[in-house]
């Protein structure tokens, strides 16, 4: 991954309004195929969770604050140590979450995937941002000010509700994902994340969608890209996962947790 003020200088960002994203040039890795104009707008933010139950009036009010950005694939979306001064939503691709270490090493924190919000701790403290967020593919994020989204947190009990459940979740989340860092063995740490991505797809058989390139998994997870295509391709030969394009089926979840458990 490129450094992060290196990639900060070679954003190529678009600050639009919701109706001109329809026409948004091409990005330097190819053009986000998204046609969000005024008219269904509030149908597409209508499939965000934490919007989904905002009044009409409430949705208008989100809507004419809203200014949408588009990002290059490695652009930096939030950059740690900015001014929290908005609540951002992805519309559209997939980002991660990282930090910087003393040595320049940039490690992945989560992942961040449509429909996600994010930036909402520097906006309810009034602080800086905490860590740097990097596309990991072209994106479209929505940017809501930080007052509009104060007056959402105060006066929409859905809102609170949802992001008061949001931050317990995150808690257990960074607390099961440092638990994930202790762990000694690379193989099992990587089996062990993989645990934590799995999600119930389609006839209720377990899936990783949108798999992380393995150099953003090595990222994650604090090992080497070489590592994991070891890992992920003994999986393959034991039957356990099946692997198709930013996809993971998993066919024997069983013996992945006993990879993960350490159990041979």
């Amino acid at each position: 991954m490129p450094s992060i003020s290196n990639a900060l200088a070679n954003s190529a960002a678009k600050n639009l309004p919701p109706s001109e994203v329809a026409n948004l040039p091409e990005s330097s890795s190819k053009q986000i195929k998204l046609s969000i104009t005024q008219v269904n707008l509030q149908v597409h933010l209508r499939k965000i969770p934490l919007l989904a139950h905002l009044s009409n009036d409430e949705m208008e009010r989100v809507k004419a604050e809203l200014r949408l950005k588009q990002f290059a694939r490695r652009d930096i979306v939030l950059q740690k140590g900015a001014v929290g001064d908005s609540l951002l939503f992805l519309l559209h691709g997939q980002l991660q979450v990282i930090d910087v270490t003393d040595d320049g090493r940039a490690i992945g924190l989560r992942m961040l995937k449509p429909g996600d919000f994010f930036g909402e701790i520097a906006v309810i403290t009034g602080s800086t941002r905490s860590a740097s967020v990097v596309a990991l593919s072209p994106v479209l994020v929505a940017f809501l000010p930080r007052l509009t989204a104060l007056h959402l947190f105060s006066h929409s009990p859905s809102v609170a509700q949802q992001i008061l459940g949001h931050l317990a979740e995150k808690v257990q989340r960074d607390s099961e994902f440092r638990a994930l860092l202790s762990i000694n063995n690379t193989s099992k740490r990587i089996y062990s994340y993989l645990q934590l991505l799995k999600q119930h797809g389609e006839g209720n058989i377990e899936v990783v969608e949108n798999l992380p390139t393995h150099q953003d998994i090595a990222n994650m997870i604090n090992t080497s890209r070489e590592t994991v295509t070891r890992a992920l391709l003994t999986l393959v030969q034991k039957g356990i996962v099946e692997k198709e394009p930013h996809r993971l089926i998993i066919r024997d979840p069983a013996g992945l947790k006993k990879l993960a458990q350490g159990d041979s």
